[in-house]
């Protein structure tokens, strides 16, 4: 199991629509970002993944935490050109200070959480 941080900003915030159709994904098509198709096709079922927003040096609000729930991959949903289905366990809108670190990846899409402190915020909420 490991543990991603998921951006849901489309040109507007999408993280309600996350959370009606429990999915996550990327809106990019497959030929713009190929990378982000392969990212999460290659998350597993159990993973877990919050969804996140961050700009520049602010704190991280974390819209909703949830687990990936099967092996299959939603492909041109209307929403998502790649994407994955979730198990919602929070819905509850909260924040993380912003950990002192020296390789930022929270303007990232998709990223997997490696900050202890960030770990341990994300975990604290699904026990």
């Amino acid at each position: 199991m490991a543990i991603y941080g998921v951006g849901a900003y489309y040109d507007k915030d999408v993280s309600g629509d996350f959370i009606s159709q429990n999915l996550v994904g990327v809106g990019w098509d497959d030929k713009d970002a190929p990378e982000l198709k392969e990212y999460f096709t290659s998350l597993k079922t159990g993973d877990i993944v919050y969804i996140k927003a961050t700009f520049g040096q602010n704190d991280i609000t974390v819209k909703a935490i949830g687990v990936i729930k099967d092996n299959i991959i939603i492909r041109n949903n209307g929403l998502v050109s790649t994407g994955r289905n979730v198990k919602w366990i929070s819905t509850d809108k909260f924040i993380i200070a912003r950990p002192k670190e020296k390789n930022n990846v929270r303007a990232n899409t998709v990223y997997e959480e490696f900050h202890p402190e960030v770990l341990d915020q994300i975990i604290s909420r699904i026990n």
